[in-house]
């Protein structure tokens, strides 16, 4: 008997025991709000005092977004009339330059569109003379005027199927002035319009491409840009000419310097989020059209309460500031913080300290001196 009366009083002591282990094992936490200082403790402490201040607190808003290229600088080459590839030498990547060969077609209907101008051009002169002929016979009044007109009908026809034929021959790079019996061909070649690089090649040699068909894509580097997605909620801190810098994820540390150029004014329907178009100030030959970059854009907050860094006191996990309530007496209360600039620090919920003296200096003091009263 004597011992399970022992055993018993064993475990209550360590069930105690365990208890006020448990209990110091639990986070302090403040108790009090208030911390009130002797005369002595207020002249060592050495508390300095300011009022919420509204000031311009910039921010990093980080977006992302890919390398674009505007629709005058991609340029799809097509063959106007068809035909076949006779040759070209271009491989994705490659730079080409303005006015550069880049392929050369060949068909029978080269020849014959050659042929139907040249004949035209012939048969123009013989009417023009006809024509010049008539009228000065209908002039005398030795010519019908129905002989006049009919020499006139076909003179004007002949003039307007030369002109277009002269256009056709223009849409496959032949000029019209230079031709002749001596020079036609059933080849002809495609130039480059543009300076740049070959994105895309979609025909091989000897393949027939009608006129719809995209044989190669060409892109001028000169005006890449980043096309950035931001979203409804962000995009009023935006402007033009606002200023940003954009890095890869592969190359992070290598910063690109961007310029906005132009801020969408239509948002998506999914994400609601607008296209931020940005021109690179000096372009890199490495940044590729349809790579992904990420964006750090500079924004200002305009005219929000901000109190000096020092003034905060973080305990727990939270933070604090104390304000003057009467002499020598302090009441902490808690703050949540914004954007931080320059030693200053927005208070987001700072409108209820408006009208409040905050310590700024001695803070970290004062909640020692309550955390030590909370102990007692």
């Amino acid at each position: 008997m004597k011992n399970t009366i022992i055993t018993l009083l064993s475990l209550l002591a360590l069930g105690c025991q365990s208890k006020k282990e448990e209990a110091a094992a639990e986070p302090q936490s403040i108790n009090e709000s208030i911390v009130t200082l002797t005369e002595a403790q207020l002249k060592n402490a050495a508390l300095a005092t300011a009022s919420p201040e509204r000031k311009s607190i910039s921010s990093v808003l980080k977006v992302n977004g890919q390398i674009d290229v505007p629709p005058q600088n991609l340029v799809s080459i097509s063959m106007p009339l068809g035909g076949y590839l006779k040759s070209t030498k271009l491989l994705p990547g490659m730079h080409i330059n303005k006015g550069e060969v880049i392929a050369t077609m060949e068909d029978q209907q080269y020849v014959q569109l050659q042929q139907d101008y040249l004949t035209t051009k012939s048969r123009l002169y013989y009417a023009e003379k006809e024509y010049d002929r008539q009228k000065e016979l209908n002039q005398n009044q030795a010519s019908s005027d129905k002989v006049y007109q009919l020499a006139d009908a076909d003179y004007k026809t002949l003039r307007i199927t030369l002109s277009a034929l002269g256009e056709k021959l223009k849409l496959i790079n032949i000029n019209p002035a230079t031709l002749s019996e001596k020079n036609i061909s059933k080849s002809v070649n495609v130039y480059a319009p543009i300076t740049g690089f070959v994105s895309k090649v979609n025909v091989n040699i000897g393949k027939y491409v009608n006129p719809a068909d995209v044989l190669f894509e060409l892109i001028n580097p000169t005006d890449i840009h980043l096309n950035l997605k931001v979203f409804e909620k962000d995009i009023t801190q935006l402007a033009i000419g606002q200023k940003l810098v954009a890095y890869t994820n592969n190359q992070p540390e290598n910063k690109h310097l961007c310029e906005i150029i132009l801020i969408s004014k239509d948002l998506s329907v999914d994400e609601h989020s607008a296209e931020v178009h940005c021109h690179f100030e000096n372009y890199d030959k490495t940044l590729l059209p349809g790579m992904y970059m990420n964006a750090e854009i500079e924004v200002k907050s305009n005219n929000v309460l901000t109190l000096p860094e020092e003034a905060i006191v973080n305990y727990e996990g939270k933070d604090y500031v104390f304000i003057v309530v009467g002499k020598a007496q302090y009441k902490i209360t808690e703050v949540t913080l914004g954007n931080k600039e320059k030693g200053f620090v927005e208070i987001l919920n700072g409108d209820q300290l408006a009208s409040d003296t905050v310590i700024t200096k001695g803070a970290y003091t004062l909640l020692m001196k309550l955390k030590n009263k909370s102990d007692e």
